[in-house]
């Protein structure tokens, strides 16, 4: 698999691999069907894994860490800090409330718990989960900025940050990569994030490339039960899939699967960017890998862009009202 660079000097695999749904229920036999799955996408070429200690309350990064301790030397780490959820139920429904927070304290202390976890004694690249609107970024770039002359850290970034706060940060200890939802659905980074990217030298790491599914051929994907995200309710969805179709029928003439045709798409447009779909199925991502020996031309990638731009998507990818929609672009 080839490489790109993120920022000045982060080179990992073209595609990465989001390790958030792997594991499940954390049972031995889910451990171990994760941990052959991160081994296999080793195999396969990709160098790039991306956790966080948000995800199942730290186990995702012990699990992350059990997985990649053979290979440590071999690969590049990714996890964030920043954010804490705390359960709860509203009607009946799983619920719970997010909170930020990244003071100093709380990010030195965060990254000592992700490092025993993970295993390793530094992360190659450390993220603000989401920005805390009570504290000045520049504030958590100063702390970063220490941790990395600690060796502690190599690189850091943040999650979908607004442009502002972005440059605010890049401009106390450079920023190497920034995370952001991006995909066929959600085309809005080429317009408000492309630019400042590309002026300062800052690669982009989309998560949700698939946009949970829908860009697949998984009939029961997650997108049918993500009650935050308003593209894929009723009338919305019946809508939206007229997208889905036209991916279908991509996937059909480059003799590839919707997933690969997705992921491909989203690496042609940038060099700099590095996709992290995520799957507790190694099919599913030995299916991902092969998005890697995808290529469209020029004229196909212009006659894509004309029918994305063609076909308008309904809804939105968070609730307005949601924790999610109030933390981004901050």
């Amino acid at each position: 698999m080839k490489t790109r660079t993120l920022g000045r000097t982060l080179t990992v695999s073209e595609l990465a691999l989001g390790c958030m749904t792997i594991g499940k229920s954390y049972s031995p036999e889910d451990r171990q069907n994760a941990i052959t799955i991160i081994r296999t996408a080793y195999d396969l070429g990709i160098n790039f894994f991306d956790t966080a200690e948000l995800y199942a309350e730290g186990r995702n990064e012990s699990l992350v860490g059990e997985a990649l301790k053979p290979i440590r030397g071999h690969v590049k780490i990714a996890t964030k800090c920043g954010v804490k959820f705390e359960a709860g139920h509203v009607s009946g429904r799983a619920s719970g409330t997010m909170t930020m927070d990244s003071r100093p304290e709380t990010i030195r202390s965060s990254l000592e718990g992700s490092l025993k976890r993970l295993g390793t004694d530094y992360v190659d690249l450390y993220y603000i989960h989401r920005v805390d609107p009570s504290r000045p970024i520049e504030e958590a770039a100063q702390t970063m900025k220490e941790l990395q002359s600690e060796g502690k850290i190599l690189h850091w970034g943040i999650s979908e940050p607004s442009m502002q706060t972005l440059r605010n940060a890049h401009k106390v200890f450079p920023v190497t990569a920034i995370e952001s939802e991006y995909n066929m659905m959600w085309r809005e980074p080429e317009t408000e994030i492309f630019p400042v990217l590309e002026e300062l030298n800052i690669g982009l790491v989309p998560y949700r490339p698939l946009a949970r599914g829908f860009l697949t051929d998984a009939q029961d994907a997650m997108f049918l039960h993500d009650a935050a995200n308003t593209r894929f309710d009723g009338d919305n969805l019946k809508a939206n899939m007229k997208l889905r179709e036209y991916l279908y029928a991509l996937a059909q003439a480059k003799n590839a699967t919707p997933a690969q045709i997705a992921l491909a798409w989203v690496m042609a447009q940038r060099q700099y960017i590095v996709p992290i779909p995520g799957t507790s199925n190694l099919l599913r991502m030995r299916e991902n890998a092969g998005a890697a020996n995808i290529t469209f031309t020029a004229e196909e990638l212009n006659t894509i862009r004309e029918k994305l731009n063609a076909i308008p998507v309904h809804g939105e990818r968070y609730d307005p009202d949601s924790d999610n929609g109030k933390s981004v672009r901050r």
